[in-house]
């Protein structure tokens, strides 16, 4: 019995190790999103990427995706911290000024895109590992965690975007 417990615990950490590195790869890859020159592109993209690391979290964690859901969590999830996602926006729609506005946008999106991935991760880390679902995720139950991470994602953003490896 005990053994069997030592197994599951082994797993476990696998798992975490495992899906921890799975949002890293992702918040790379949002990051590069986030240098996409065209405004409103990079939060198209930048959504497909965060689709995308959540069906991987959701077959560690043997969770039944589905897209369609996902797509509205993840709506509600980061609507709900309206002024990330403002700045988000608005970072994106600074892109149409030329130059001043290219710059300025092709800087500050990167980490921002980075952030948010690294919150939604996150997120779901947490809620998979007590047992949650697509289908009993609250947003607004996760709202201040989300926030907390998004700020971390940040200090993780920026540190990637030196080429500091981070955990």
């Amino acid at each position: 019995m005990e053994k069997e417990n030592i197994t599951m615990t082994v797993e476990k950490e696998i798992d975490k190790t495992e899906s921890n590195q799975i949002v890293k790869n992702h918040v790379i890859g949002a990051m590069a999103v986030g240098l996409i020159p065209l405004p409103f592109v990079d939060l198209v993209a930048l959504t497909g990427v965060q689709i995308n690391m959540l069906k991987k979290l959701s077959q560690i964690y043997d969770i039944p995706f589905h897209q369609d859901r996902v797509k509205n969590i993840l709506a509600s999830l980061i609507g709900g911290g309206v002024a990330v996602t403002f700045s988000g926006a608005l970072s994106s729609l600074l892109k149409i000024i030329p130059v001043i506005g290219q710059t300025t946008g092709a800087l500050a999106m990167p980490v921002i895109a980075g952030a948010t991935t690294y919150a939604v991760g996150m997120v779901f880390i947490q809620h998979f590992e007590s047992g949650g679902t697509f289908l009993n995720f609250n947003a607004e139950a996760v709202k201040g965690y989300y926030e907390a991470m998004f700020k971390e994602g940040q200090n993780v953003a920026s540190n990637l975007k030196k080429g500091e490896d981070v955990k």
